[in-house]
């Protein structure tokens, strides 16, 4: 895992002294904490580390070491926290920040100082969370719903089509198809036109590639990956000049058109700060669509995806969650928005899919002075670690010794109520958490509820659990068997907002 922190301006408040390396230089008293058997002089904790599952390699060293441990790689250690306590002490605001390290950092070439990978002393990201926040209110989600509602119908036309003719459907992939068109034409008014095709959009590729790219980069030695990674870094590099195009002609066309009706583009391109009249630049504004396109679909994607599995795993909390859909929904042909929140249920299994395999697995916090985590464990100005979320969200003594187990009811509001605070973190935390979340809950509970209204799901027998890693978390190779429940009211169609009438991209048409 190669360090990265090395660049000017990754401290929470400025840039750290210079030469500033790691964990290590952060711990004074590094030697307390707990490190894997077998550590190798220069390369460190590297045997038994699969370069494909770094997190899932962590979270079985993490039951072994204890709530707070430490990895070596190549020089640079690097501390992981899990324990409850530990994680709601980094929670504090006042003490602790965002950290851009790992993955994250890695992808600033494509994303710069975009509001996922900013670090925090750049102007642009308290800018463009200022300008865009109102992008994201409730008055504002309203106006998105329908739209969210009109591309779950093409999901569901696509899978009438699959359970017509007795196929098994791809869910990763549907999902991500899904979550892409939602994104792509609530915030930018875009068609990809996904599923008009048979293989993924190539912006979905490039995007990947990057992801997948930024994964690979941890797990070599800095000055060895311009040799070791030289091919990679070459379709890297195409992936990136791929999106940083795509982005500039979907600009270029809401400039020409001015056809925005207010979405998030519409903000990033005429807004200005409410109180300092700052606009986003061009650049920015690219870093920006950038970080939503990609952000914005790929998590949610994995979440709808974890939480089809448990569902066709657990065909009673289905029928379950079946039955509140058809409570609370009626035969009406299109739920409303605050329909959309009443399926507390459905919500439950949702976050329960989210507790046990969080899609953003990890978030760095960094001290923003000299501090003593939790009491007892000090920390310089600048010295950070990785909370591990799915870890986080296993602790027995939050969630009982049978943590590893699949139960919505966890999150029944008394239980909720009754745990203590910051135990629960699949969006981050703090000032720097995920702006879209409440977008991407939204999503979710409507496409499930959807897809429970109209589908039994029956999982593959054969099937077992494998995640695969690209700094987001994704079931690989899952599919589930449809049978259609009864006939379900079509859900309402919303006129075309990129104005392209079959569908398709208008700037690149349906091909590539």
């Amino acid at each position: 895992m190669a360090e990265t922190v090395t660049q000017p301006g990754a401290g929470a408040d400025g840039p750290l002294p210079k030469g500033f390396r790691g964990a290590e230089q952060g711990w004074p008293e590094l030697h307390r904490i707990p490190h894997p058997p077998r550590r190798l002089p220069l390369l460190g904790d590297v045997l038994g580390v699969d370069r494909r599952t770094p997190v899932q390699d962590s979270m079985r060293l993490a039951g072994q070491l204890g709530p707070v441990f430490r990895r070596k790689a190549f020089g640079n250690e690097f501390v992981f926290v899990w324990g409850a306590a530990l994680a709601a002490d980094m929670a504090d605001e006042s003490r602790f920040a965002k950290h851009v390290g790992l993955g994250v950092a890695n992808l600033r070439p494509v994303a710069g100082d975009g509001l996922f990978t900013a670090y925090n002393h750049e102007p642009n990201w308290q800018l463009a969370h200022d300008v865009l926040a109102p992008g994201f209110s409730r008055e504002a989600m309203e106006g998105y719903h329908a739209m969210m509602v009109s591309v779950a119908g093409r999901l569901t036309d696509h899978w009438d089509r699959e359970e017509a003719a007795g196929r098994w459907v791809d869910v990763p992939g549907d999902m991500t198809k899904l979550t892409l068109e939602t994104i792509a034409r609530t915030g930018f008014g875009h068609d990809f036109g996904s599923f008009e095709r048979d293989r993924p959009h190539p912006f979905v590729t490039a995007m990947i590639g990057t992801l997948t790219y930024a994964q690979r980069l941890n797990s070599v030695p800095s000055p060895l990956a311009p040799l070791l990674l030289r091919q990679a870094s070459r379709r890297n590099a195409a992936d990136i000049g791929f999106l940083n195009r795509t982005v500039d002609e979907l600009v270029a066309e809401r400039r020409r058109t001015g056809r925005g009706e207010g979405d998030l583009l519409d903000r990033m391109l005429e807004t200005a700060h409410p109180e300092t009249g700052e606009r986003l630049s061009a650049e920015n504004v690219r870093r920006q669509v950038i970080t939503f396109l990609v952000a914005g679909h790929e998590t949610t994607s994995g979440a709808l995806s974890f939480a089809l599995h448990y569902l066709a795993l657990h065909p009673g909390v289905a029928a379950r969650a079946a039955a509140e859909v058809d409570r609370v929904w009626g035969d009406t042909p299109a739920p409303g928005y605050d329909q959309v929140a009443k399926l507390r249920y459905l919500r439950r299994v949702l976050d329960e899919s989210l507790r046990l395999w969080p899609t953003a697995p990890a978030f760095a916090r960094e001290a923003r002075r000299d501090t003593v985590l939790a009491g007892d464990h000090p920390m310089r100005r600048g010295g950070w670690a990785l909370v591990l979320t799915p870890m986080l969200h296993r602790d027995p003594e939050v969630w009982g010794p049978d943590a590893d187990r699949f139960d919505p009811d966890r999150f029944e509001a008394k239980a909720a109520r009754g745990r203590a605070p910051h135990t629960f973190k699949p969006f981050g935390t703090g000032a720097r958490a995920c702006i879209g979340r409440q977008f991407a809950l939204h999503e979710a509970t409507l496409v499930l509820g959807l897809l429970l209204r109209r589908y039994d799901l029956t999982a593959d027998p054969g099937y077992r659990l494998t995640v695969t890693e690209r700094l987001t978390l994704m079931p690989e190779k899952l599919r589930l068997r449809l049978e259609r429940r009864r006939p379900a009211p079509a859900p309402v169609r919303v006129a075309d907002m990129s104005g392209s009438a079959d569908g398709g991209c208008p700037v690149h048409g349906t091909g590539d």
